[in-house]
């Protein structure tokens, strides 16, 4: 199977050589690709003299825009299996085989790694767990189907989800977004446990304070998906 990680980052200049390094030891069957999101430090440099596949965007997209870049890639390539994994230390690469497993077991299009199902490893905050647990139940109750940790940008997407996502990805919220979009196209979403750490470097731009406001502005955003029409 063809693989392609993908690794949106922005201003990671302290993470991204160790989490290259990380998929380099701990994940060497996927082919690498940074996408560096405008970052106004050395996050380009440092991934260009580590050998990896490198896009440069003109300015900050955001994940959304990112990670669309990424999809594109992934379908003009060929590639069977796109996994998207943060490029500031959050995510291992250890962890990578969970999620491909499922996904190669029973099939599903997309495959979310939770951290709130697993007994170990980093989670979050109280405040952002409490706005978790309210997306999960919006988000499961839309879908279906379970998902306790919308919010996870640890996920293995297959040439379906690939196809689907390169011509659109949502740009505000686009991870909890993104399962309400591939619900409303028919694709099969699973969750299963993964670990996950703190980021190695930076500063999250979700804070506290503004968790609550995420959350309201989220809520919206997924009830405005769900009037849109797609073709």
């Amino acid at each position: 199977m063809k693989i392609l990680v993908i690794v949106p980052a922005y201003n990671e200049e302290g993470a991204i050589a160790d989490v290259v390094t990380d998929l380099r030891e701990n994940f060497a069957e996927g082919d690498i690709l940074v996408v560096n999101d405008g970052s106004q430090d050395r996050t380009s440099e440092i991934a260009r003299a580590l050998g990896v596949s490198l896009i440069d965007l003109p300015y900050n997209l955001g994940i959304g825009g990112a990670m669309q870049t990424g999809f594109l890639y992934a379908a003009t390539k060929g590639y069977e299996a796109a996994i998207q994994f943060d490029g500031d230390g959050q995510h291992r690469a250890g962890e990578i085989r969970r999620i491909l497993d499922a996904f190669r077991l029973r099939g599903p299009d997309i495959v979310v790694g939770s951290r709130f199902l697993s007994e170990e490893g980093f989670t979050s905050s109280i405040q952002r767990r409490i706005g978790s647990k309210i997306l999960s139940f919006v988000v499961s109750t839309l879908t279906g189907r379970k998902i306790t940790d919308t919010t996870s940008g640890f996920r293995v997407y297959g040439s379906k989800a690939i196809e689907l996502f390169s011509s659109y990805y949502p740009e505000d919220y686009p991870e909890v977004e993104a399962l309400v979009l591939s619900h409303k196209k028919g694709l099969a979403i699973e969750e299963v446990p993964a670990q996950m750490s703190p980021r190695a470097a930076g500063i999250s731009s979700i804070t506290t304070l503004r968790a609550v406001y995420y959350m309201v502005k989220v809520l919206l955003a997924i009830f405005v998906d769900l009037m849109k029409k797609m073709d």
